[in-house]
């Protein structure tokens, strides 16, 4: 099993104006973010928008990232099915794709606030990937945030190695660091509530910041390691930001990495591209981070 890096983007899936793949533009994304120091790539999670995603385009989307980028990049394979039967059929995507591992979010749709059902989904999911799995609670897409004491059950697994955990509660990351004994790699999702996040004890960052801002992001990341005042410094202009993008939702990410250069296509109906003047107001607030 490869260890993932601490920082890694969650990567926009890009769009025609027509809801049709645009594969070109996601390689040269993909390139530019390379460029920018990002050794490895959340692809097909919510902000890929994983779950308007068709049967194949997951398998295409990684495809194309390993053959534009090689075998060196961590590729991780957003896995957002509602019933076992789903999730493995995804999984057999991320497999075909040459996914390193997969990252699987809460199914919520019938399951939600059930959480024996949710810990059943998991271990079904686990025990039946070939590949390493991640959990995933964002509890501000699906409405349903998976407890500790589930997270720390399912934690046993033998297929199951950390977490993405985006409810920007950093306490939820020290509960379960101070409950495990072995090695449990925790990513922190949310951008606002990074430099806790890592105080408290996570391993890294998965962020849909990392479109527009990988840069400021990693430097974040490794000054948790060091000097925490540094860290709080960095998450202060980190937090203005993507406060101001995310108003905008997921189209404001859109616009943000437009903005920083990336070719960000349209996204998928029933979500709309922001207007010219919504644009522009992203564009001025990340202009910053072209120069630091």
């Amino acid at each position: 099993m490869r260890t993932p890096p601490n920082v890694m983007p969650a990567v926009i899936t890009p769009f025609t104006a027509d809801g049709e793949l645009h594969e070109p533009a996601h390689r040269y994304n993909l390139t530019a973010l390379q460029a920018r120091g990002c050794g490895g790539f959340l692809i097909a999670g919510s902000t890929g928008e994983g779950p308007y995603l068709e049967t194949g385009e997951r398998r295409r989307l990684l495809s194309a990232a390993r053959d534009e980028l090689g075998n060196d990049p961590f590729l991780l394979a957003g896995i957002s099915g509602e019933s076992v039967r789903q999730a493995r059929a995804q999984i057999d995507e991320g497999v075909e794709g040459g996914a390193d591992a997969v990252l699987v979010v809460t199914p919520t749709s019938l399951a939600r606030g059930n959480h024996a059902a949710v810990v059943q989904y998991y271990r079904d999911v686990a025990t039946a990937s070939p590949l390493p799995v991640y959990l995933y609670s964002v509890p501000r897409v699906t409405g349903y945030e998976i407890p500790v004491d589930a997270v720390v059950t399912l934690a046993s697994h033998s297929n199951i190695f950390g977490m993405k955990d985006s409810g920007a509660r950093p306490v939820r990351i020290k509960e379960i660091a101070n409950s495990l004994d072995d090695p449990f790699l925790m990513f922190a999702g949310a951008s606002i509530a990074l430099a806790p996040s890592m105080a408290a004890g996570g391993y890294g960052a998965i962020n849909a910041s990392g479109n527009y801002a990988s840069e400021l992001i990693a430097e974040l990341v490794a000054a948790s390691a060091v000097l925490q005042a540094d860290a709080e410094a960095l998450q202060a202009r980190l937090t203005a930001i993507v406060k101001e993008v995310e108003s905008y939702g997921l189209p404001g990410t859109k616009a943000a990495a437009n903005a920083r250069g990336l070719h960000a296509g349209f996204p998928r109906r029933p979500l709309l591209p922001l207007n010219a003047d919504d644009a522009a107001a992203v564009a001025t607030v990340v202009a910053g981070l072209e120069h630091g």
